[in-house]
């Protein structure tokens, strides 16, 4: 069975994947965008060779694709952390209906600095 990208110790391609998700959501990599899309634009404007233009439309479809996957798995990952912080509040507030506050309680200020954690 796969386990969810949130779940358990954060293995290397979890790491990888936030420091990646910091790296592109800089100035920097934008610009590396822009760049890559001019020369997209300048391939085909200029007519240059079909090599050229393939190479300009795979860099393009590569980072595309890459990009997509970092996506998918910051957004697992905020999923789960989000359901855990609801469930934490859902058990806070029964237990307040029954009298006792105290291990939901603790629960859910663990679960408050959870996003420390993801």
């Amino acid at each position: 069975m796969v386990q969810h990208p949130a779940e358990g110790r954060k293995g290397r391609f979890e790491r990888f994947a936030e420091t990646a998700s910091n790296v592109t959501s800089t100035r920097f990599f934008y610009l590396v965008c822009v760049a890559l899309v001019a020369f997209f634009v300048v391939t085909h404007a200029a007519g240059l060779p079909l090599t050229w233009q393939l190479l300009a439309g795979d860099l393009m479809t590569s980072v595309n694709l890459l990009l997509l996957a970092l996506l998918k798995n910051t957004e697992r990952r905020a999923e789960h952390a989000i359901q855990r912080k609801l469930d934490a509040i859902a058990a806070a507030l029964l237990e307040q209906g029954e009298g006792e506050t105290r291990k939901a309680q603790e629960d859910l200020r663990a679960a408050i600095r959870m996003d420390e954690d993801t």
